[in-house]
């Protein structure tokens, strides 16, 4: 409310929970938060720390269901404040937050005030890499899916979202593109967790902001309009060429509406990448307003 009346109503909200009374009363702040922060460093002072992971497993997992996207933070690789390689331990920390399916994982005092800072995120990037090559995509997805089916209904997006994440495991597709008005048809597809990159294109620069790097596998990219959904296909098929994540003959799945407009999303399509005889791009993202400049790019 007092963000709305601010002028701040697509300010996103992520709730970091540290303490009992949090823990406590989870369910009830993720119905209407935006996102999660699993605090463990803080938590750890207030529950006993042998139940530390038992407590970021089940805020994860909920997280997960409810489609809300969830960060791990805290003593992640702390003892690199000081020492220029982390503990094994350190590490097998790190992979088990990804096995767990958070949507991102965070440094604190590694960056803010350690020798090592550089090293640390390397290390970080190479853990969770090295961690997400090895899960069963097409088993998490049939998991949260489960999941979600048991505790209600899925609305009409979801659906869709879930439709397309299936279908592109069951045909082999390289990228799933998503044309997004507000963002919740990309929060629904991440949601469920698609095992290859999944490129948001959205006319609003901020909600390509939210989108990208919070949401699993979401990389966001501002075009002008979602009007011509035609031209657009043309141009998500020669960029995911170019850009080396297809090859001609491979499919990508599309996800979009018939109709211009929020909550207008109401197709799944699959399309096969065509040679393009003109070759107008030398390499992806040369346009003003694309990802490359708004730092944002899946090359």
């Amino acid at each position: 409310k007092i963000l709305a009346e601010n002028g701040g109503s697509g300010i996103k909200i992520i709730s970091k929970i540290e303490n009992q009374e949090g823990l406590e009363n989870y369910l009830d702040i993720l119905r209407v938060t935006d996102g999660v922060m699993v605090a463990r460093g803080d938590l750890g002072m207030e529950i006993p720390p042998e139940k530390v992971f038992l407590a970021q497993k089940y805020m994860i997992r909920e997280a997960n269901i409810a489609g809300k996207p969830v960060v791990t933070a805290t003593q992640m690789l702390e003892s690199m404040i000081k020492n220029p390689r982390p503990t094994r331990a350190e590490c097998s920390d790190v992979a088990n937050a990804c096995y767990d399916g958070t949507d991102a994982v965070m440094l604190s005092g590694e960056t803010a005030n350690g020798c090592y800072f550089r090293q640390a995120v390397e290390i970080m990037a190479n853990t969770c890499s090295e961690a997400e090559s090895s899960i069963n995509f097409n088993e998490m997805y049939q998991s949260v899916r489960n999941s979600v089916k048991s505790r209600y209904q899925l609305s009409t997006s979801e659906s869709l979202a879930s439709s397309a994440v299936k279908t592109s495991v069951d045909v082999g597709a390289k990228c799933i593109v998503v044309y997004s008005e507000s963002g919740a048809t990309a929060r629904h597809v991440a949601k469920f967790r698609p095992g290859m990159p999944v490129a948001v294109l959205t006319p609003s620069a901020r909600v390509a902001r939210q989108c990208f790097g919070t949401m699993k596998g979401c990389y966001a990219y501002v075009v002008d309009s979602l009007e011509d959904t035609e031209k657009l296909n043309e141009e998500v098929m020669r960029e995911c060429r170019v850009a080396g994540i297809a090859k001609v003959g491979d499919p990508v799945v599309i996800i979009c509406g018939t109709n211009y407009g929020k909550g207008t999303t109401n197709q799944v399509k699959v399309e096969y990448l065509q040679d393009d005889p003109k070759e107008t791009y030398v390499r992806p993202h040369l346009d003003k307003n694309n990802a490359e400049f708004n730092g944002c790019t899946i090359s």
